[in-house]
Formats: C-alpha cells, sequence, structure tokens
C-alpha cells in the first residue's frame, strides 16, 4: 500500500535517514520524497549537500528494492522468504553527477529512479531529483545487494 513510510525499508536512521515516502514502486520505477529538515546531518548553510543529494537518490533505490524484498517475502507466506530482513544494498558507483541546484530547508523533493540494468546482484539505475517539477540534480548509480 503507497504511499509508505521507509523507516522500516531502509537500513539508515535518523539522523542520517534522506527518504521519508515510497510513493510508486515498480521492478523498473521507483518515486520517493524528503523533507529537508534543518537539524539534518547534511545541510550546511540552509541547503542540502550534494552528498545528501547523491544520498537521497541511492536511499531511495534501496527503499524501492526494500519495498519489492518485503513484497515477494509477504507473498510467498513461507517461513524462510517472511522472516528475512531485507537485504542491504552498497553503492558501488555514481557516474555522470549533475547538481544543478540544492534544495533548501523546508522544500519537499521528490526523487525518480528507472532501472536500466540489472546484472547478477547489480542494478544501474539513472536517478533524478526534483523540487516540484524544477530538476535539481542526477547521476547514475550502480548498487549492489547484499
Amino acid at each position: 500500500m503507497l504511499p509508505r513510510d521507509v523507516s522500516d525499508l531502509l537500513p539508515q536512521k535518523s539522523p542520517f535517514k534522506m527518504v521519508d515516502l515510497l510513493h510508486e514502486a515498480t521492478e523498473t520505477f521507483t518515486r520517493t520524497s524528503f523533507t529537508i529538515l534543518s537539524d539534518n546531518v547534511m545541510v550546511d548553510a540552509g541547503l542540502l549537500t550534494e552528498g545528501g543529494m547523491i544520498e537521497n537518490m541511492a536511499q531511495s533505490a534501496a527503499a524501492g528494492s526494500g519495498y519489492f524484498f518485503s513484497m515477494a517475502a509477504h507473498d510467498t507466506h513461507s517461513e524462510t522468504n517472511s522472516s528475512k530482513e531485507i537485504p542491504i544494498g552498497y553503492i558501488g558507483a555514481v557516474k555522470n553527477v549533475s547538481i544543478l541546484k540544492q534544495p533548501a530547508v523546508g522544500n519537499e523533493i521528490s526523487t525518480e529512479l528507472l532501472s536500466k540494468h540489472k546484472i547478477g546482484q547489480a542494478s544501474i539505475v539513472d536517478a533524478k531529483i526534483f523540487f516540484q517539477k524544477e530538476l535539481l540534480g542526477s547521476c547514475e548509480l550502480t548498487i549492489f545487494v547484499q
């Protein structure tokens, strides 16, 4: 049921959680939102840092993957799958980073990820961050799932 809080889908916890809600998740597309608060560890001079933006994109990918894992485990109704923890993902590569504008404290950003390729345990995704409809940044992430 979407939208949903991502707290149980991510290993990151406050103050390093950079995603609030998962709005959409399919096998190839994920959309999340995040409201930037002034006490966020990745805020500097009232703006979310470039590192914070990249972390938001990576955590958005993790939220989408975690959602699918939890749905698959729930659908099987088997003891072996339903008791498994959501696997942890690791960023293997960040390419083609483009930061056009950093979002400000109080802004709610929307992050969209489109899966390009899946090779074994690696996924390559295009990620984009928006404030309202303005593109703020993008990158390509290679993510490995444990």
